[in-house]
């Protein structure tokens, strides 16, 4: 039998305890866990960021995998935690929207508040929810425990705005949605979409306030310190230099507009 995964998913960084904290918690209750660090770098309390990585990461995971989200700015607050079944993984984070892609690509199953005390620490901290609260949930649920005996079934949950591009007769309006640490400016321009205007005739790519003249199949495409776009790993229109940032040779941040039109 496979060993039951847990892959994490927060915004606490590695230069303090809190990552290894929520470890050390899982592995007390599930010691023959597997455990997989996603990120621990979003940018704090940035919720979107986090739906946004969670997103692009989840499908990759065998099945069976318990996600555990924590980006969580309400911490100490009223708003609830949630345990989610979306089929093939199951996922604990807070009911702040941070599930908001994941359910729009899969919708959830079943969904339940996290109410149920003996399937966390004895003592909730109200500013360390991660450690007493979500990672003994995603334990017991990698143990074996049912999502249904963690608490109350819920219905509603909360979301967030996901940035969408507007796909028109000539143009596609999109905007940069994440910076890498490699300076790509991945936008929510996808290939299907830039595809079908530019199978009407050749196209034109505007980044803020830069005209992207390539377009690419790989990095070792151009020069050094060229900038060009290429569709990425998930199938997204990115903004690239070869060994250096895109985005600060571009000038772009999360927001910026990237426009696709007609030439």
């Amino acid at each position: 039998m496979a060993r039951p995964v847990i892959a994490l998913l927060s915004d606490f960084g590695s230069q303090d305890h809190y990552a290894g904290t929520m470890k050390g918690v899982a592995l007390g209750i599930c010691p023959d866990a597997t455990l997989v660090d996603i990120s621990h770098d979003v940018t704090p309390h940035d919720v979107l960021g986090g739906a946004l990585q969670l997103a692009a990461t989840y499908r990759y995971f065998p099945h069976g995998t318990v996600f555990l989200a924590v980006v969580d700015p309400g911490v100490g607050s009223k708003r609830r935690g949630l345990a989610a079944d979306i089929g093939d993984y199951r996922l604990v984070a807070p009911d702040n929207g941070v599930l908001t892609a994941v359910f729009a690509e899969t919708p959830p199953k079943k969904i339940v508040e996290i109410t149920e005390r003996r399937y966390g620490r004895p003592t909730v901290s109200r500013t360390f929810e991660g450690r007493d609260r979500f990672a003994p949930a995603a334990a017991w649920l990698a143990k074996g425990t049912q999502l249904t005996a963690l608490g109350r079934p819920v219905q509603n949950y909360q979301t967030i705005e996901l940035p969408e591009a507007t796909l028109e007769a000539d143009t596609i309006q999109g905007e940069v949605i994440r910076i890498d640490r490699f300076g790509n400016a991945v936008t929510n321009i996808y290939r299907k979409s830039f595809e079908h205007l530019a199978n009407t005739g050749s196209v034109q790519i505007d980044a803020g306030d830069h005209r992207v003249e390539r377009l690419v199949e790989t990095y070792a495409d151009i020069e050094d310190g060229e900038v060009c776009a290429l569709f990425g790993s998930t199938d997204q229109l990115e903004l690239a230099a070869n060994a250096a940032s895109a985005a600060d040779q571009l000038t772009l941040e999360r927001g910026s507009a990237v426009v696709v039109s007609r030439g």
